[in-house]
């Protein structure tokens, strides 16, 4: 039988990358204790508002067919959320999704095609060269560099371009590796943009998580990159609410009309009682992102502080997010390797950094996701680890 070429493009950017993942949830089924730090699954509930308006707008029928742009109570907390951003934004400069990747998937396929070129970091999100290659589009790699904690460097971005190149994909924060980029880092960015006339194509479903010590900044914010920017975001991480699948997309008014036609092709609107969670969500302060704040900062400080008394593995800590990478290049294993040693030996899992691209083959990241004592076990078993594979004279010429 004969299929389409998307299914090639796809084959090996899917579910292979979470092998690691996958076993330890099996192991897990079979009885075997595992701690999981590999997904980013916020470990605090919703609210139970937002859980109650769900169930009372489901129960009071909201369950038929919306339309193929967005509830209008959704479009409106939206506006007056970016507003706070950006004073001229309207109805016309959104987009509903059920989530960010399907935000992503949509907003890809109308940006590029056969032949053409993203660039994007390296490392990156495990999906996001899936969502590249589906359109028959290719990745284009730019080095994050831990000399640089791993922020997009202008000049190496430029340094990058192809002819073919029409995308600039960035992610702010930053999975896998927490980094935030300041408000001059995207202008600087955004004048190598401009001057190769690229798109800019911003993640910022962490925008909740940025921790103390830096600010959020985003290219959607700066006037002069307003009619090259599309952002996407959702509710999944600051309102802890993953399973709902609800997410936007901003971006010019021009193109969200362009892009409508394509959306409603595939989805045709989202659920409402989720719609109508979502608006209480974005229209009211809820405390679930600033406890994963208070949370994610200090684990990411736990995690650093166990492996303090070891130098085979390093952690990079991270300015955003829900994650930390560790850095088990000195043991002479790839990050894929130590993981899976790391499962089998001493029963916790985490995800190998080659599934978020080349740059990050030496590293681990670990979820930030679970009780402090649980993550300092599990940095106490990742420091045990490295000395047994680790012979004496490699560990003293670490030192």
């Amino acid at each position: 039988m004969r299929y389409a070429s998307i299914t090639d493009r796809l084959a090996d950017l899917g579910s292979g990358r979470w092998a690691v993942h996958s076993e330890a949830r099996r192991m897990k089924s079979a009885g075997e204790e595992i701690i999981e730090l590999t997904i980013g699954e916020p470990d605090v509930a919703p609210d139970k508002a937002l859980l109650d308006e769900a169930a009372r707008a489901m129960y009071a029928g909201r369950t038929r067919y919306s339309n193929g742009r967005g509830e209008p109570s959704v479009l409106k907390t939206l506006v007056d959320k970016y507003s706070r951003r950006r004073a001229d934004v309207t109805a016309e400069n959104f987009l509903c999704f059920p989530g960010t990747q399907t935000a992503l998937f949509t907003v890809m396929a109308g940006l590029v095609e056969t032949g053409d070129g993203v660039l994007v970091g390296d490392p990156l999100y495990a999906t996001y060269e899936g969502v590249i290659a589906s359109t028959g589009a290719h990745p284009v790699f730019v080095p994050l560099r831990p000399e640089n904690r791993f922020h997009m460097q202008a000049e190496d971005l430029e340094r990058a371009i192809t002819p073919e190149c029409r995308v600039v994909m960035l992610n702010t924060p930053h999975n896998p590796t927490g980094a935030v980029l300041t408000a001059d880092e995207i202008r600087a960015i955004g004048e190598v943009c401009r001057k190769h006339d690229l798109w800019i194509l911003c993640d910022e479903v962490y925008e909740q998580l940025v921790f103390d010590t830096v600010e959020f900044a985003s290219p959607f914010d700066m006037p002069e990159l307003a009619e090259r920017t599309i952002v996407v975001s959702s509710i999944s991480k600051s309102h802890a609410a993953p399973g709902f699948r609800s997410g936007w997309a901003a971006g010019p008014a021009e193109f969200c009309a362009r892009l409508l036609p394509v959306s409603e092709t595939m989805l045709f609107g989202v659920q409402p009682f989720i719609a109508d969670m979502t608006a209480m969500a974005l229209s009211q302060d809820f405390q679930m992102a600033p406890t994963m704040r208070e949370n994610f900062s200090r684990r990411a400080l736990i995690a650093e502080k166990a492996l303090a008394g070891t130098n085979l593995v390093k952690p990079m800590l991270p300015e955003g997010g829900m994650f930390i990478l560790i850095d088990v290049s000195a043991t002479g294993l790839s990050g894929t390797d130590f993981a899976w040693e790391l499962l089998r030996q001493e029963k916790v899992a985490v995800m190998p950094g080659a599934s978020f691209g080349a740059e990050a083959a030496g590293f681990l990241r670990i979820s930030l996701t679970v009780p402090d004592e649980v993550l300092v076990t599990a940095m106490q078993r990742i420091a045990s680890l490295a000395a047994r594979l680790v012979s004496p004279s490699a560990q003293r010429a670490t030192a």
